[in-house]
């Protein structure tokens, strides 16, 4: 029987239900005796798991919360490997980057298409039946991407039988999850995954949501917001698995200062973004006609790039403010940590966007406010779990460059605000985001997983 009949005719059996429960017990017998055999499952020497970290790409400037999240597991003793299923493309790299002691296997096919096509081949020889049982998974799922994710899954599995990782760790939970679900089934490492943002609200279906949740030993996100989401989106039994652990952050980079502007010069307003529709950039560029209209003395300062640049660009041409609002484009985080110590006012009008894409938490709003940096920003996801209006920032709604304005004219007149929310905020950055806390959390996950 060719593999296509074969398929077919799993499909129509699973269809009549009982089939598939018996085929999912005896493929995991089969796989976790595989790796029993390769040494896969069992725990570290030093009593640490050893983590393979699934990601989109490595390193990624935009993606600095997961860097952070690394940085720190490693500290605490657990070995990782870091797997990307797509090349970096990013030109600027996080100096943190060189911390990181995990070698790094890029899993695209553009690189590694032969490698990918020869380790699919050996592993239908070696696993057919398993080997196939996840292929029609891919399948079923009629999505995009979903059988190149396969076929990256059988060059990873392949690597792991040669490895001894104890557990597996992914972030976002379109394709990385999805390669790390085919993984898991291939070879049976368990495997858990944290869920951010687009990935739950744009580029993940309700019913892989649930199926990546069902497999999982454990899922993560970084809101309550999301995790109120995702309860509803997979079911109880998924739900059971949920758990709200905040980005961290290494303040070591981040010196806090309160800054008082000097009269001669005008105050500065940073925003830190990829200029895309959800960071609600539009409504910093309208605010800031309206302060201008105002006589205000300020300077609006943009750092970042991304596919909305030249029409952000316009918009400030359109209302003649080019001495008043400044693109910078994308900066090293070193020399961000610098544009932190000499701003002001730090804006971020988050926004839902027309396809639902939403923000979490944007990691920038804890990096200024760790900075010092009063914030304004807008209640939209997990924005009001960091920033308590009037205790630790200021949060208007959004889609407003009225209340936008109004806000951050409060700031301009007050010292005094600005002071006491600057103090306020550093502290809850402390509190609830330090990266020792929040990795510790993470490892105890990976630990129930890794026998450690």
């Amino acid at each position: 029987m060719d593999l296509r009949r074969w398929i077919l005719s799993q499909k129509q059996r699973d269809s009549k239900g009982g089939a598939v429960s018996l085929q999912r017990r005896r493929f995991d017998s089969i796989s976790r005796r595989s790796l029993s055999d390769s040494g896969c499952v069992n725990p570290q020497p030093n009593g640490h798991p050893k983590v393979g970290y699934v990601v989109s790409a490595w390193p990624r400037l935009s993606e600095t919360f997961i860097l952070n999240e690394v940085v720190g597991v490693e500290r605490l003793g657990v070995r990782l490997q870091i797997f990307a299923v797509k090349d970096a493309n990013d030109k600027s790299a996080h100096p943190k980057v060189a911390e990181v002691r995990a070698p790094v296997t890029c899993l695209s096919m553009k690189r590694n298409h032969k490698a990918i096509g020869l380790a699919s081949v050996r592993l239908l020889l070696r696993q057919p039946v398993s080997f196939c049982q996840t292929g029609l998974r891919a399948l079923r799922y009629r999505r995009r991407g979903a059988l190149r994710c396969f076929f990256q899954a059988t060059y990873l599995a392949e690597m792991l039988f040669r490895e001894s990782l104890t557990h597996l760790h992914a972030h976002f939970a379109h394709d990385p999850t999805l390669v790390t679900m085919f993984v898991h089934y291939l070879t049976g490492i368990p495997y858990s995954f944290t869920a951010h943002a687009k990935d739950i609200y744009v580029k993940t279906s309700p019913e892989l949501l649930r199926d990546e949740a069902q497999a999982a030993e454990a899922v993560v996100t970084c809101t309550e917001y999301n995790r109120r989401y995702m309860s509803a989106q997979i079911g109880p039994a998924g739900a059971r698995k949920l758990h709200c652990i905040y980005h961290g952050l290494d303040l070591s980079p981040f010196k806090f200062s309160c800054r008082r502007a000097l009269a001669s010069e005008p105050m500065v307003i940073l925003s830190v973004a990829r200029l895309v529709e959800k960071k609600g950039l539009r409504d910093l560029i309208a605010a800031a006609d309206i302060l201008r209209q105002r006589d205000r003395r300020f300077q609006v300062e943009i750092v970042g790039d991304g596919p909305l640049r030249q029409s952000l660009e316009a918009q400030v041409r359109r209302l003649a403010l080019d001495d008043r609002v400044k693109f910078s484009g994308p900066l090293p985080h070193d020399e961000l940590c610098r544009v932190y110590q000499r701003a002001s006012l730090f804006a971020l009008p988050c926004v839902v966007a027309a396809d639902g894409d939403r923000d979490g938490i944007p990691n920038v709003l804890l990096e200024a406010m760790a900075s010092g940096i009063p914030v304004v920003s807008t209640p939209v996801s997990g924005i009001p779990e960091v920033i308590n209006s009037e205790s630790e920032g200021l949060l208007v709604p959004p889609n407003n460059p009225a209340s936008l304005a109004e806000a951050l004219d409060r700031l301009l007149h007050s010292a005094e605000l600005r002071e006491r929310l600057a103090l306020a905020a550093r502290a809850k950055i402390e509190a609830c985001f330090s990266i020792e806390k929040n990795s510790a959390q993470l490892v105890s996950l990976f630990q129930q997983d890794g026998g450690g």
